[in-house]
Formats: structure tokens, C-alpha cells, sequence
């Protein structure tokens, strides 16, 4: 079977987590759509594998949690006329669990916005800490039951709702795509002794932009949408290792992993290439 050489790998990666789509990272480096296919689903297993070993016994202080939407195939409301849309098709929301100090992606899960979902993340969130937290999300309703869950009551927990009101001056088509005017915020304690002042989302939510820009497939108004759930997963798999050991955040001005302590150097792509290649040699 041929084999690409190490460094087409390393510059496929490398486009693919600074935001080009398929498409065009196969146009960039010469090498077919199947074969970056092909490599995005081993740097997908191999850093799914290493995220789960290497991101344990995390100490944080603050975390928040959200979930950004994206569909693969087509949206929900097509799939009723979709021709042959295969499993997994429609809406695929990306849970992640943000430290607020380090910016480590501590916990990401994709699935669907339900409490199967929730209970699901919220449980391997709490297994990957190492201490008592202060835990923020939104309001949306499958949070409380499963951080109760998860946690019991050895977490601070507070939600945060905000109000939204009409898009001031959008008329016609162009408010699609306006968001709506936030009128006002509720903080609610629902579980121990959170901060009142440190209750926020603003760090996950400034972290879907990242997300958002990084990966073609989750851009808006695009044609790089996944086509299939588990490209969608291996591509979110492979987003967060890079995230958390190959990019310096300049928030903490080095990566992620090392302001948590889990990393003592700077990855680069090649990290990420040698990681796939482990992962093959334990797998062949």
C-alpha cells in the first residue's frame, strides 16, 4: 500500500486545522480527495486515543460548557427530502468543556442537544478533573440534570441565561444573518457556592469563533460541510489535539497543555504525524 511521505502529511494536517477545507487542501498539496480523507480519518482515531490518555487529572478552577451547531450531509429540516442521506445525517452539535485559566479544551463530545447527550459529556467532564470546580453553562435544559448526575453536589454550578430582543435595523433577508440584540443577562445558582461575579461563558463562547474559523466545516454558508458524521468527528478530534498542544493561545502565550501543566513543550504538526504513525505501528 502506498504510503504519503511524512512531510505531505504534516502540510495536509497542518492546512486542514488552519481552516481549508478537503477540497482544498487536496488542490494545495497535490494528493486526492480520498487520500486526505483517508489521512484525516487515522489523525482522528490516533488523537481521539491520545486525548483520552493524556487529557486526565485536569486542575482547574473555572469551567464553562457550551455546544455550537453544525449538520453534515444536510440540515434537519432537508432531511425528510434528502436522497439517500446516510447515518448521522443532519444536525451535529460539538459540546466542549473550556478551562478558563489555561483555555485547555478539557472535554468535547458530538451528538445531539439532548440529556442523553448531556449526561454523556457532563460524566466525562468530571472524570478528567482533579478537583472541585466553579462550572458555568447556559440555560439550556439538559444541563442541570446532567451536571447533578455527574458531579452530585461536589460542584459550584451556576447557570447563565441571556435575553435577546429583535436585530435592531435588519429588515428583509439580511437578518438571517444578524443575531438578535442581547437585552440583559440572569445568573442562577443552582448547585453549591459559585462566584457571582465569575459566573460567564463568554471564554467557551469566544472559543466557538476559533472553532468556527479553524475548521472549514463548521464556517457558515459554505459547501465544506461534512458529508459524513464520522469525518465530522475525526476532524473535531484532530482540531483539539492541535488546539491544546500545537497552538500557542495568546491568552496564556503558550499552549493550552502547557498552561495546565499537562505539557512541558510546544508541539508542532509533526507531533501530531508521529502520533498517527504510533498509532498505525499499534494497530497494524
Amino acid at each position: 500500500m502506498n504510503k504519503l511521505p511524512f512531510e505531505k502529511r504534516r502540510q495536509i494536517l497542518h492546512l486542514l486545522v488552519e481552516g481549508a477545507g478537503v477540497n482544498a487542501a487536496s488542490r494545495l498539496t497535490g494528493a486526492s480527495k480520498v487520500t486526505v480523507l483517508r489521512l484525516l480519518e487515522q489523525a482522528g482515531q490516533a488523537c481521539m486515543a491520545h486525548h483520552d490518555r493524556a487529557v486526565r487529572g485536569v486542575k482547574a478552577n473555572r469551567v464553562e460548557c457550551d455546544e455550537i451547531w453544525a449538520f453534515n450531509y444536510c440540515k434537519r429540516a432537508k432531511l425528510a427530502t434528502a436522497k439517500a442521506a446516510p447515518a448521522g445525517a443532519g444536525d451535529a452539535w460539538t459540546w466542549t468543556a473550556l478551562d478558563v485559566d489555561s483555555k485547555l479544551i478539557i472535554s468535547y463530545l458530538i451528538g445531539g442537544r439532548h440529556a442523553e447527550a448531556a449526561q454523556d459529556f457532563m460524566h466525562d467532564v468530571a472524570d478528567r478533573l482533579a478537583n472541585r470546580i466553579q462550572l458555568t453553562t447556559d440555560g439550556h435544559g439538559a444541563y442541570l440534570g446532567a451536571v447533578i448526575g455527574a458531579f452530585g453536589i461536589d460542584v459550584d454550578y451556576a447557570q447563565l441565561v441571556k435575553h435577546y430582543g429583535p436585530t435592531p435595523d435588519a429588515t428583509g433577508p439580511e437578518r438571517k444573518y444578524s443575531p438578535g440584540e442581547c437585552c440583559g443577562i440572569s445568573k442562577h445558582r443552582l448547585l453549591g457556592q459559585p462566584i457571582k461575579a465569575l459566573v460567564s461563558t463568554s471564554y467557551v463562547e469566544k472559543h466557538n469563533q476559533t472553532m468556527r474559523q479553524h475548521m472549514k466545516r463548521f464556517a457558515r454558508l459554505t459547501a465544506a460541510h461534512s458529508k459524513k458524521l464520522e469525518n465530522h468527528v475525526h476532524m473535531v478530534a484532530l482540531y483539539t489535539t492541535w488546539y491544546n498542544f500545537a497552538r500557542i493561545n495568546s491568552a496564556v502565550r503558550m499552549s493550552p497543555a502547557m498552561a495546565c501543566g499537562l505539557e512541558q513543550r510546544l508541539w508542532d504538526v509533526a507531533d501530531i504525524v508521529k502520533l498517527i504513525e504510533e498509532w498505525e505501528a499499534k494497530n497494524a
